[in-house]
């Protein structure tokens, strides 16, 4: 059984509660304090807008989800609520919902993670903020708690930034899986090739790997 070397035992030492988000009771925010501004982005499974919280004129992001399982809608809302607080990631503002289609929006800030996988590190979700000189790790819809041995679903990450273990469908892998997409990040950029590793699919992919490893 594989088991990282690294906060392997982050989830088993806490409550159930911490990790449990299917029991997770969602509290909804009011919609009419947020306003759209502009479009800044989007993913597979949302869009990125720029907005204002209306009450105090404070800008923040808000993430419209597309239509999805409320499972993973409920995953994602309390991997942000554990995350808040800390550098350089997202923080959780609020919840809110489209009264006509019921679509649940994130609108989002800045926090960090401990005990959870991001399992979609890549370039369009790092936020760079040029006035403060600070990086920000967005996106957490594929993230997921993290427990030694157990099996996760490999169709997570971009294809450009997979790790190996995921396109020979390993399920037992670990928070390695972002490091891995990290050092592909940097690759291109200190290589000045992007993306480093460029496969049409998953097995060119690991070709394309596999000629780079082989060389090293």
């Amino acid at each position: 059984m594989s088991k990282s070397r690294v906060y392997a035992d982050v989830n088993v030492l806490r409550p159930k509660e911490y990790w449990d988000y299917e029991s997770l009771v969602v509290q909804w925010g009011d919609q009419d304090d947020y306003e759209v501004v502009r479009k800044v982005g989007r993913g597979k499974y949302s869009e990125v807008f720029e907005g204002i919280n209306v009450n105090n004129n404070e800008r923040c992001i808000i993430k419209i989800l597309k239509p999805v399982k409320k499972k993973k809608i409920k995953r994602e809302i309390k991997i942000l609520q554990n995350l808040c607080g800390g550098p350089n990631i997202v923080k959780l503002l609020d919840v809110v919902r489209d009264h006509h289609s019921k679509t649940p929006s994130l609108a989002l800030d800045y926090c960090h993670s401990q005990g959870i996988m991001h399992r979609d590190v890549k370039p369009h979700n790092v936020m760079i903020d040029h006035e403060l000189r600070k990086l920000r790790l967005i996106d957490w819809g594929l993230a997921e708690f993290y427990h030694p041995g157990k099996e996760y679903n490999v169709r997570v990450a971009s294809r450009y930034f997979k790790g190996p273990e995921l396109l020979v469908d390993l399920q037992d892998y670990d928070y390695s899986l972002d490091m891995w997409s990290l050092g592909c990040m940097f690759a291109g950029m200190i290589f000045r090739k992007e993306p480093f590793f460029y496969g049409h699919d998953n097995h060119d992919q690991l070709v394309k790997i596999a000629k780079v490893i082989c060389f090293c």
